[in-house]
C-alpha cells in the first residue's frame, strides 16, 4: 500500500488501515484508533481499582439505605421510637447511670434492642445514616462553595484581598471547632427560623462544620488558581478582552474541577465523624432522634449489659467512614495526570 505524503493522510485513509488488516502493515489491528478525553480515562483508571469501586458501591449502598430508611424500617425493624421494655431480660445492673437490660439479637430484632429504653437498634442505625450523611453532604458542599468561591478570587486577585483571606483561613484553621462547637450549640434557642428539634440541630451542624471547613479547599484552589492565571490560556483570554468573571468561570474554575472533586470525596467521612464526636458529647442530634454518634455516647453506660448496641453503630460509622476514603484515594489517583 502506498504511503501517502506527510500531512495529506485523511481521516478516510486513517480509518481503511484501521479497518482492512488483510493488507498489511503495523498499523493494522482491526479497529479503528479512537481518541480518548481525560473523563474517559479517569473512568477506566477508576474501574481498575477494585478497592475504590468496593467503597463506591458501599457508598451506593448507603445513599438507598438513607434514602428508602422508611421502607427498609417497615420491613424489617419497628418504628424507631417505639420502647418495647417488656422484651428486655430481667434488670441485671444497677449504677450511677441507671438500669440497663440485655435483649439479644434475633430474627424479631435484627441488632437487638436499647438496653434502657428497649428501642430497636436496627431502625435506629438505619435512621442515623440520614442524619449522618445529611449533615457530611451539606456541610460539604457547604464548605466547598465558600472555599472554591474565596480560593479562587484571592489567588487571582492577590494584594490586599489575598492577604486578608489567607490570614482569615490561618485563624479558622487554628481556631477549636469542637469547643466553639459545643458552646455555641448550647446557649442557642430551641427554636430559630421556624425550626426547632432535629431540623434546626441539623441545620446548626451543617453551618459551623461548613464554616470551619471551607479553609481547606480554599487553600487549595487558592493555591491551583495562582499556578492556573500565568498560563497561556489566560493570557490569550485576557488578550482577547475577555472580563475577569469569564476567566474565572470558563478558563480557571473548569481546570480545578478534580482538585475540587477529590477534596470533598474526601472532606465527606471527616464531616461525618465531626457530627458523630458532637452528637457523642450530647450537643449534636437530640433524641428521639438517632444519630450514630449519640447511640454511641449512650451505649458507653451500658456497654456491660450489652456489647452489641455499642457494636452495630460503631460499625456504621466505621464502614461509611473506610469506604468514602477508599473511594476517595482512588478518585485521586484516577484523575491524577501523571498516573499510568
Amino acid at each position: 500500500m502506498a504511503i501517502p505524503p506527510m500531512g495529506s493522510i485523511s481521516e478516510e485513509a486513517t480509518t481503511h488501515v484501521a479497518e482492512d488488516p488483510a493488507e498489511g502493515g503495523e498499523g493494522s489491528t482491526g479497529k479503528a484508533i479512537e481518541g480518548r478525553s481525560l473523563r474517559q480515562i479517569a473512568w477506566s483508571r477508576l474501574k481498575r481499582d477494585r478497592v475504590a469501586m468496593a467503597g463506591g458501591i458501599v457508598i451506593l449502598v448507603l445513599i438507598a439505605v438513607a434514602l428508602f430508611a422508611p421502607v427498609i424500617v417497615g420491613l424489617l425493624g419497628h418504628p424507631p421510637d417505639e420502647p418495647h421494655v417488656d422484651k428486655l431480660d430481667p434488670l441485671t445492673v444497677m449504677g450511677a447511670d441507671g438500669w440497663g437490660g440485655r435483649a439479644g439479637i434475633s430474627s424479631e430484632f435484627l441488632f437487638g434492642l436499647e438496653p434502657e429504653n428497649g428501642r430497636d437498634v436496627f431502625s435506629r442505625v438505619v435512621y442515623g445514616t440520614q442524619v449522618s450523611l445529611t449533615v457530611a453532604f451539606l456541610a460539604t458542599l457547604f464548605s466547598t462553595i465558600i472555599g472554591v468561591a474565596i480560593g479562587v478570587a484571592a489567588g487571582y486577585f492577590g494584594g490586599w484581598f489575598d492577604s486578608l483571606m489567607s490570614r482569615l483561613m490561618d485563624l479558622l484553621l487554628a481556631f477549636p471547632q469542637l469547643l466553639f462547637a459545643i458552646a455555641l450549640i448550647s446557649v442557642l434557642p430551641r427554636e430559630m427560623f421556624g425550626l426547632s428539634g432535629t431540623g434546626l440541630r441539623m441545620g446548626i451542624l451543617i453551618v459551623i462544620i461548613g464554616l470551619f471547613g471551607w479553609p481547606y479547599i480554599g487553600r487549595i484552589v487558592r493555591g491551583q488558581t495562582m499556578s492556573l492565571r500565568e498560563r497561556e490560556f489566560v493570557e490569550a483570554a485576557r488578550a482577547m478582552g475577555a472580563r475577569s468573571g469569564y476567566i474565572l468561570f470558563r478558563e480557571l474554575l473548569p481546570n480545578m474541577v478534580a482538585p475540587i472533586m477529590v477534596y470533598a470525596t474526601l472532606a465527606i467521612p471527616t464531616n461525618i465523624l465531626t457530627e458523630a464526636a458532637l452528637s457523642f458529647l450530647g450537643v449534636g442530634v437530640q433524641p428521639p432522634s438517632s444519630s450514630w454518634g449519640q447511640m454511641l455516647g449512650d451505649a458507653t453506660r451500658f456497654f456491660q449489659v450489652d456489647w452489641s448496641y455499642m457494636f452495630f453503630p460503631g460499625m456504621a460509622l466505621f464502614i461509611t467512614v473506610l469506604a468514602f476514603n477508599l473511594f476517595g484515594d482512588g478518585l485521586r489517583d484516577a484523575l491524577d495526570p501523571k498516573a499510568r
